[in-house]
């Protein structure tokens, strides 16, 4: 059975890390409810729910993928690009622990945040951003590599993290709104969509992606494709340059955490 990671927001929700959009208002409650219908999308679909415990001291620790990366049987935590979320690592060291998962961890002085970190196939890309070093890239290289991955570095300077620009499609196609990404040549295949909430999807399986409900146009394309797609509304979280990847670390067994 997959397996989904995930914490609940914090009621500070509305203090989060920016660095490339304005602050506006957030509303706590709502992302409450938010976050409640994109766990049960998965729950509805049979996977597990993990919840990493509660951490209301940090208002980005709802993004929980920043905080850890698998590749097959090894998790990998990662060390915050914002110091004011480092304190966010070990609650999410201990839920990994129950896993029964393989841990290895990127150490300081390097950054690395999850965020940054898009797999297709055997490949990683690695967004180089205000978040990520050149460090923390060549510490993962030297713990994927020698387990046979491919691991390349991409510019990210238009948006926070490389999945808030681009993410893959389930045959491996990369999806970005152009405007936010630097380089989309780098990919052996891209596809720009025409919103910039349609960047984001988590491949749910081979068939089915999941999005933000306010790229309708960008669905339609998906669905043009012949995929299933299924829309949730993440406005909250888009507020606070989040998306429907970095709310969760998909856990599947037998094969690696797609995308």
């Amino acid at each position: 059975m997959p397996r989904l990671l995930v914490r609940r927001p914090s009621p500070h929700l509305a203090g989060g890390e920016l660095t490339h959009l304005d602050r506006v208002p957030v509303d706590p409650a709502l992302a409450q409810r938010q976050w409640e219908r994109y766990v049960d999308v998965f729950r509805d679909r049979g996977w597990e729910i993990v919840e990493v415990d509660a951490a209301d001291e940090h208002p980005d620790g709802v993004f929980v993928e920043d905080a850890v990366v698998v590749f097959d049987d090894l998790a990998v935590l990662c060390r915050a690009g914002a110091e004011s979320r480092r304190g966010e690592k070990e609650s999410v060291r201990a839920a990994i622990a129950t896993t029964g998962l393989e841990m290895a961890e990127i150490t300081a002085p390097a950054t690395l945040d999850g965020g940054d970190v898009l797999k297709i196939g055997r490949t990683v890309y690695i967004g180089a951003s205000s978040r990520t070093d050149a460090e923390g890239i060549e510490q993962l290289r030297a713990l994927l590599e020698p387990r046979g991955w491919t691991v390349e570095a991409v510019p990210v300077s238009r948006v926070l993290h490389l999945k808030s620009g681009v993410t893959a499609l389930p045959d491996g196609t990369v999806i970005g709104f152009e405007p936010l990404v630097d380089d989309p040549s780098v990919f052996p295949t891209f596809a720009g969509v025409p919103e910039a909430h349609g960047t984001a999807v988590v491949v749910l399986d081979e068939h089915t992606v999941l999005m933000s409900a306010d790229a309708p146009d960008t669905a339609a394309l998906h669905r043009a494709r012949g995929l299933e797609v299924v829309t949730t509304d993440v406005s909250e979280f888009e507020k606070l340059e989040g998306c429907v990847t970095c709310l969760s670390v998909r856990l599947r067994d037998g094969e690696p955490d797609l995308r």
